[in-house]
């Protein structure tokens, strides 16, 4: 039996929707990573110099890094406002207001006067700042995650989820870029007087063509069909700590490993091959820049490939191979520049077989009408645990003990904790039955559009 004509136009819009969504929710997301990771390289390569003057450039690195744990702290604060909005407001509005609150902090950070002009203002402002950016990306990937995959078919979830997580390298590959063209194009006091700046204000660029494409962006199906059956929640933190706490704490625990191998491989390599390995800034944002092109392939392609084999088994057994490579990597990164972009992009091939089925996994904990707010609780709350703390006790590890094997043994531990993580959470198939029976009482295309909130 064939579908009426108005069920195959309502498919076909459908389809065209989730497309225009996966590509909103991969811009957007790499516009506001990129902001993010702009600060994390130039934290590893600059800021210590430039905002925490020491005689020691091991402290002033470490205090450096602690203004990159300030952008994770502050992201439950994103994760508790913009998370509670998005399951009452809707995903859309929510998304805009993160990705301008992160640009404008990106913007301020290239114009901010260094300590030597401001004194501890400069320092003082710069913390600030990136506060505000870690509220903006707390409040940023939730909404993404259930943007893509609330247009698309929930039995490619993985895929469609996975847009949200090509953003992080995505934004990564455009950051070290820039930064690598800017390393090679002015010399070493250009680069540190005035160049990092043009990384950062590059940014209002970028957020103004991110702003175009999700304003174009409609309400998502889901949210639709909790408006039509008035199923919003009226306090959604409160009923995802006391009607969901498993699936919080599932969706917490699985992405710790991610979060301190990601740490790893894209921001505390370029201080270990800067100055323990005796390598050019270049060399080493090259590294990290080759690992991250083609994590924009991998992670799509791993989320794929979760949707057709069990999402839990494939979590755990990346997790687990996280947890060896550090043992590998260490030992053959002292053979040189090469061995290192080796080491760097299998590094970063393990994490992109956690992450891109991370963001399907940690959404189909939680029920449709608290998917904005758990899901980015869960973000948040991890990140302090995780990737906010890595690079210090990376830092710190290296100076008590002067080995990797300390920092080796970190990264297997959090990798136990993940996989705790992984055997708490639900599979698929529960979410799966969920968005089947909310869809049912969704509008349709030629229905009278929702109320605007």
């Amino acid at each position: 039996m064939h579908d009426s004509p108005q069920v195959a136009e309502a498919a076909a819009a459908r389809r065209s929707g989730a497309r225009r969504a996966f590509a909103a929710s991969l811009t957007g997301t790499a516009l506001e990573w990129y902001d993010f990771a702009v600060y994390s390289a130039a934290a590893a390569l600059v800021f210590g110099d430039l905002f925490f003057p020491s005689e020691d450039p091991l402290t002033g690195t470490l205090l450096a890094f602690s203004t990159y744990a300030v952008g994770y702290v502050s992201r439950p604060l994103g994760g508790f406002v913009f998370g509670r909005l998005g399951d009452v407001i809707g995903r859309k509005k929510v998304l805009i207001a993160t990705l301008v609150l992160i640009g404008a902090a990106t913007f301020l950070i290239g114009v901010l006067p260094s300590y030597d002009t401001m004194g501890v203002a400069a320092p003082a402002i710069l913390v600030l700042l990136r506060f505000a950016q870690g509220v903006g990306v707390g409040g940023e990937w939730g909404g993404a995650v259930l943007l893509s995959s609330e247009f698309g078919d929930p039995k490619r979830r993985g895929f469609y989820a996975s847009a949200a997580q090509v953003g992080p390298p995505a934004g990564n590959l455009m950051a070290n870029g820039v930064l690598a063209a800017l390393g090679v194009a002015l010399t070493e006091e250009q680069f540190e007087s005035w160049g990092w700046r043009v990384a950062f204000l590059l940014s209002g660029a970028l957020v103004g063509f991110g702003l175009w494409i999700r304003a174009k962006l409609e309400e998502t199906p889901v949210f639709k069909a909790m408006e039509a059956e008035q199923t919003r929640p009226e306090t959604p933190i409160r009923e995802v700590f006391t009607t969901q706490p498993r699936a919080l704490t599932a969706a917490i625990l699985c992405r710790v490993a991610p979060d301190v191998l990601y740490a790893m491989f894209t921001v505390f390599v370029l201080t270990y091959a800067t100055e323990e390995l005796d390598m050019s800034r270049g060399s080493a944002l090259t590294a990290v820049l080759v690992g991250s092109s083609l994590q924009v392939f991998l992670i799509p392609l791993a989320g794929a490939v979760s949707d057709r084999v069990d999402r839990r088994v494939l979590y755990g057994v990346s997790a687990v191979a996280a947890g060896i490579w550090p043992f590998v990597f260490f030992p053959m990164a002292d053979a040189g520049w090469f061995a290192l972009a080796a080491g760097v992009v299998v590094g970063l091939a393990i994490h992109s077989f956690l992450y891109g089925p991370q963001a399907a996994f940690i959404a189909e904990q939680f029920s449709p009408r608290l998917r904005y707010t758990g899901s980015s609780l869960a973000y948040t709350l991890a990140g302090i645990i995780g990737g906010a703390v890595a690079p210090l006790l990376f830092t710190a590890l290296l100076s008590a003990y002067d080995s990797w094997l300390p920092l080796a043994l970190y990264i297997a531990l959090t990798v136990v904790v993940t996989l705790v993580g992984v055997l708490l959470g639900r599979d698929a198939s529960h979410a799966i039955e969920e968005d089947a029976q909310l869809a049912v009482t969704a509008p349709r295309p030629d229905d009278a559009p929702a109320k605007s909130l």
